[in-house]
């Protein structure tokens, strides 16, 4: 019996034993050809064995910054202590002594001078050094130190505040060495990534880490576009390039998030493909030239979207016009969207200062728009950016005859009267429809509508009674939309965009 049950637990095991050596020979199989596409896999994303080949090669174009500023010195004045008291000589003679003078008769102190420590790199064999530009401020005695102790004094080409960047020359009697700049377009999230700069004065300092994220707004500036990096960044290394691992710049080390003032593993710098257009304008001009657009802009939420037919949120908002700039000749208006400038997406409103500002002053572009549902294209000559020119300059349609009090979408909106000009002080040349009240619990107090602004228009249409503002919201639901678009001035005349919803 043990003999056949055997016999007959080998016949029926036996298929199932030459299936699995069949799938064996299979897993194998798989398994050497994972075992051999692994390495190369790996190979393609694993950490160099050493940075050392790489530091070496470029270290010596990372140079030390030292700018000094020389600023009055106060003289401090004698503490106010009562006639005869025994401690009036004791103090005198005190700042007397330290050559500090008691603020009217004492001798004057002498001017002190202000250091601060950066770093640099050497972009041109020539002596053409890059820096931040609040690594020298307004110093009026800057050196460049190499690596090999060499110190060489230094003239301003130019700086940018804007993007915070600095160009410097030194005359050396060789060439110096020099780095170049790469793309910094392809750098990817995980990619590794080099530091080098003098951080807390210990200059000649290499770090290294990856890419942590691209495109940051650390709301420095109008055109802020940061690569994040997780390579230690400190204070002194500002400056600094930041390396790939071809030894190109793609970075200019810039800033930092830190609750305790030294690295905690976020790092920020300017990317290459921003930094060397601005670079190149100061070695040319001594300065910058952006491009001007001469449009006010703000971002375009889901709700805007939706009512300006855009299909999803994209683009920038035109919310105002300068009489004097670029658009207005050219047809842009408020209520215009953004969504392409010079062949370049504009995604949101913070790519299009960006655009236009790199964008050569005097070149004729093609602007995408959607206006009112429709796409079109309106070609603009740009101008050159003006620091003064930051307000739009608005005109509206005239008013009509002032009308009842109305309610709609949580406001209470009256027609304007010279009543309610002088009770919300109201700019004498504005339009519109009076927000007399907002219901704290609508749409519109979450969007922050507040009573004393005014409705110019609903989904681009000018209005000037509150009966005008109720057909349109009326006409708005019978078409099925579910936003209403207004454009709403403050008292001072100053306007934006609000979508609110009318289910």
């Amino acid at each position: 019996m043990t003999q056949a049950t055997n016999a007959l637990a080998l016949s029926a095991t036996a298929p199932s034993q030459r299936r699995i050596g069949r799938l064996a020979a299979s897993f194998f199989a798989v398994m050497t050809f994972v075992a051999t596409a692994m390495p190369l896999a790996a190979s393609a994303r694993s950490a160099p064995e050493s940075f050392a080949d790489l530091a070496e090669e470029v270290t010596g174009a990372v140079v030390n910054i030292s700018a000094s500023t020389t600023v009055e010195a106060r003289n401090r004045t004698l503490p106010q202590l009562p006639p005869g008291t025994p401690f009036e000589d004791l103090f005198e003679e005190f700042f007397n002594r330290r050559g500090q003078g008691n603020g009217e008769s004492g001798p004057p102190r002498p001017p002190r001078s202000s250091n601060s420590l950066g770093s640099g790199f050497v972009i041109d064999p020539s002596g053409i050094v890059v820096t931040n530009n609040h690594v020298i401020g307004d110093a009026n005695d800057i050196s460049v130190i190499f690596s090999d102790g060499t110190r060489l004094k230094a003239e301003i080409v130019g700086k940018d505040s804007k993007v915070d960047l600095a160009v410097l020359r030194v005359k050396s009697d060789k060439p110096l060495k020099a780095v170049k700049f790469g793309d910094s377009d392809t750098l990817r999230p995980g990619d590794w990534v080099m530091a080098i700069g003098n951080p807390f004065g210990l200059g000649g300092s290499v770090t290294a880490g990856i890419v942590s994220a691209r495109g940051r707004n650390i709301e420095s500036g109008p055109y802020d576009n940061y690569i994040q990096t997780d390579a230690a960044i400190n204070k002194g290394n500002s400056g600094g390039p930041l390396f790939n691992m071809n030894g190109e710049v793609i970075g200019i080390n810039t800033a930092i998030l830190s609750p305790t003032g030294g690295s905690v593993g976020i790092g920020f710098a300017v990317p290459a493909s921003t930094a060397v257009p601005i670079i190149e304008q100061l070695r040319e001009f001594g300065e910058t030239r952006r491009g001007w657009l001469g449009v006010r802009i703000q971002n375009v939420d889901d709700a805007t979207a939706e009512a300006l037919s855009l299909g999803s949120a994209r683009g920038a908002l035109i919310a105002g016009v300068d009489e004097k700039g670029p658009a207005k000749p050219a047809g842009l208006e408020v209520g215009d969207v953004i969504v392409k400038f010079d062949n370049k997406d504009v995604k949101d409103s913070r790519d299009l200062p960006r655009i236009v500002a790199s964008t050569p002053v005097g070149k004729e572009v093609d602007v995408t728009i959607v206006r009112k549902g429709q796409e079109m294209t309106k070609k603009v000559t740009l101008g050159r950016l003006e620091d003064g020119e930051k307000q739009a300059s608005l005109q509206q349609p005239p008013a009509e005859a002032p009308t009842v009090t109305r309610q709609a979408l949580g406001l209470s909106m009256s027609g304007m009267t010279d009543e309610l000009r002088r009770r919300f002080s109201l700019k004498d040349d504005l339009k519109g429809v009076v927000i007399t009240r907002v219901d704290p619990n609508s749409s519109a107090s979450d969007k922050r509508i507040q009573a004393g602004e005014v409705i110019v228009e609903v989904n681009q249409e000018p209005v000037t009674n509150p009966a005008d503002v109720t057909k349109k919201i009326d006409d708005l639901k019978a078409q099925g939309r579910k936003s209403a678009l207004l454009l709403v001035a403050n008292p001072q005349g100053e306007v934006r965009f609000v979508a609110l919803s009318i289910e």
